[in-house]
């Protein structure tokens, strides 16, 4: 039967052009969206991971009560110790330290005067150790725009807005001027050696990156850093194993009434990106539903002119003794025929679509230039294992649900009009 069904709908384009052409088109954009949703959500989080959150972050009570004001004076101490018992308690993990700070950069001139100066922004990371995965973490070769990553103590990056503004060329030296971890007054000579564009405004205004061991030494933190940062294997953020380790964690220290004591605090728990996980989540599943309920009303309406067309071949099939509900199985089948072809179409074009939107995204750096937030310029589809199905769920079901709807007519039939219909 699925043969001669088959058969059936290939040879009678109008009968099934329309309705393939209807699933196809939501499939393709249900494909679509989901895909670039995705990516989009996947790209916040991302990004804010390995700039600012991690998977999970340690840091003190303290610090985490005032973590927007960057409180280096009440960073955590002995951290040399405090990784050693992290990576010994969960040695899936990577654990990171990290320092982030504000100053004052100075530029002199030929005459060693002050030639230029502005507020900066730094980020003190581990560039410089042999095995370090910070450079790919935060996508420094990617984000380079002028010469090179720091290789050796007392080099620096500025972002290449900055550097433009206090008109800083590659070689120069500025000099930083901030507040060690004891509140006195830090100052340290930094030789500018690359430029970065992160795409993010919040990353790229005022921004210096320097190593971790430079930033200790200018700030009186030896042996401290004001975060140390956890990262899955894999980089693949896992709420749930996050939960448990932030848990185990944070109950070793519970008894603690010490505000210097760590605090663990997972992904989702800092800049508000447990709502935009959870959103991210529920509107896939709205975009299903959506689509799905759309679809149905146009099949529906689409089957209704269908049965229009085909009533008398209904009527010769019943007055040829058919049953009424072999009939109904028949449109049925059908319509999964017809949904299924709809969505293999649907989701070749979607995930073509997709595709390039991974590899290539969609600049909006244009409409982002004064977003504080830490947000990604440039958005792409992420092609998932479920992007290769998920366009049959509304593709297979509103087919078949709207050509349930329509086919109810067959039902209110009555035989004894059959021959009168017949004649005509």
């Amino acid at each position: 039967m699925i043969q001669f069904l088959l058969k059936g709908i290939l040879r009678d384009r109008s009968r099934s052009l329309l309705p393939i052409i209807v699933v196809a088109s939501g499939v393709f954009l249900t494909v679509l969206l989901s895909t670039f949703m995705k990516g989009l959500f996947n790209d916040i989080i991302d990004m804010n991971a390995h700039f600012t959150t991690g998977h999970v972050k340690v840091m003190t009570r303290a610090y985490a009560d005032n973590i927007a004001q960057m409180p280096n004076d009440l960073a955590l101490i002995d951290v040399a110790n405090l990784k050693e018992e992290l990576v010994a308690d969960y040695p899936d993990m990577e654990w990171v330290d990290r320092i982030r700070f504000g100053g004052l950069i100075d530029v002199p001139d030929e005459n060693g005067e002050t030639k230029t100066q502005g507020p900066a922004v730094g980020q003190a990371v581990d560039l410089l150790s042999p095995n370090t995965q910070e450079p790919q973490r935060m996508n420094m070769e990617k984000a380079l725009r002028q010469g090179r990553l720091p290789k050796q103590p007392g080099e620096a990056m500025l972002s290449e807005d900055f550097a433009q503004k206090l008109k800083v060329e590659l070689g120069e030296e500025v000099t930083l001027f901030g507040s060690t971890m004891e509140g006195g007054m830090a100052f340290k000579n930094f030789k500018i050696v690359g430029t970065v564009s992160f795409g993010a405004t919040v990353l790229d205004r005022g921004a210096i990156i320097v190593d971790i061991a430079d930033a200790q030494e200018a700030l009186a933190m030896e042996d401290a850093a004001a975060e140390i940062l956890g990262f899955f294997e894999g980089d693949t953020y896992d709420d749930e194993k996050a939960k448990e380790i932030v848990a185990d964690f944070n109950a070793k220290y519970a008894n603690d009434p010490d505000e210097y004591a760590p605090v663990m605090q997972s992904l989702k728990e800092q800049n508000d990106l447990g709502s935009l996980l959870d959103m991210s989540e529920n509107m896939r599943i709205i975009l299903v539903s959506v689509f799905v309920f759309a679809m149905s009303i146009v099949l529906w309406n689409t089957g209704l002119l269908g049965g229009l067309r085909r009533y008398t071949e209904f009527g010769l099939r019943l007055a040829l003794g058919e049953e009424k509900k072999h009939i109904f199985k028949t449109m049925i089948y059908e319509a999964i025929l017809i949904g299924f072809i709809g969505s293999v179409v649907g989701t070749i074009l979607g995930l073509s679509v997709a595709y390039y939107l991974q590899e290539y995204g969609i600049d909006f750096s244009g409409m982002m230039k004064n977003i504080s937030m830490m947000l990604p310029q440039v958005y792409r589809a992420q092609i998932t294992p479920d992007a290769l199905y998920i366009g049959f769920i509304p593709g297979l079901f509103a087919m078949v649900l709207g050509t349930a709807l329509s086919g109810i007519g067959i039902y209110k039939r009555e035989t004894a009009q059959l021959f009168k219909e017949l004649e005509v």
